[in-house]
């Protein structure tokens, strides 16, 4: 039986599909059966991330309503073998999305897979809440922002009292805290929240910290995942959190300020 993780955020715009889809690529990478599902439906960004766009013929929602099977609408990774992607719909309504039929799509990739990752829309809407209802565990993405972590309490809450596992009484969903867009420079100026203080407001488990770094968006412009690019900051610090998501030990890395030498500082220097 695969194990299901929900990345999910309380605030938009914090990397939450970016990680996803740098989360289960590193999964596949390791050799693990992988398919990560985008729950956004109406805005659909996670195949642009994955540069599969143009190959979408069928949706999540087409499987939910049984237009179309599920080997139908999965996409296979052209970059990483045991990756696959199941993209949500640009053009149905949220509601389209129902438990039961949520339900029957995991339990059938269940069956053929390692991991399930489940991208979540931000917020607390009908969407993001069956995105995170089926989880065992939760990638709960935040920038070192006050907003961005106020947010993210409030996912807390309905990962402890929303889902399935709180509605059986069974052991809670496996919470981790995904710290994205840290820059040391801005946080020693004031700019930014410290890594003690996200920590400390938060209250569970680091499993990553992804500098800021010009990567990502090259990444994403390019449709391929930031993990791929390991020369990167962001590509090898995405790489350490899908190894302390396996339970390896990985020091944490990229969270100290780095003073620029003369060099850096006259040819630039800005993180890869």
């Amino acid at each position: 039986m695969a194990k299901i993780i929900v990345v999910t955020s309380g605030k938009g715009g914090v990397g939450k599909t970016t990680s996803a889809a740098a989360i289960a690529t590193g999964l596949a990478l390791r050799g693990n059966k992988t398919v990560v599902i985008d729950f956004d439906v109406g805005l659909r960004n996670l195949d642009l991330i994955m540069g599969c766009e143009r190959r979408v013929v069928y949706d999540l929602i087409n499987v939910i309503q049984g237009e179309a099977g599920l080997n139908q609408a999965l996409i296979r990774d052209k970059r990483t073998e045991n990756l696959h992607i199941l993209p949500a719909s640009q053009t149905r309504d949220k509601e389209a999305l129902t438990p039961e039929g949520v339900e029957k799509v995991l339990e059938t990739l269940s069956q053929d897979y390692d991991f399930i990752v489940c991208d979540s829309p931000a917020g607390i809407e009908h969407g993001a809440q069956l995105a995170m209802y089926f989880a065992d565990e939760a990638i709960v993405v935040t920038n070192p922002e006050v907003s961005s972590v106020r947010d993210s309490d409030r996912i807390l809450g309905l990962l402890a009292s929303k889902t399935r596992r709180a509605e059986r009484s069974e052991p809670p969903v496996q919470e981790h805290l995904l710290i994205t867009r840290y820059d040391p420079n801005r946080v020693t100026s004031g700019d930014m929240l410290t890594l003690e203080d996200v920590r400390e407001i938060l209250a569970i488990n680091l499993v990553g910290l992804i500098p800021e770094s010009e990567a990502v968006l090259r990444a994403s412009n390019q449709g391929v995942p930031v993990v791929h690019d390991m020369d990167s900051d962001a590509g090898q610090a995405y790489a350490d959190t899908v190894s302390r998501l396996l339970g390896e030990e990985v020091p944490l890395r990229f969270h100290e300020y780095q003073k620029k030498g003369l060099l850096s500082r006259m040819f630039g220097g800005g993180r890869r």
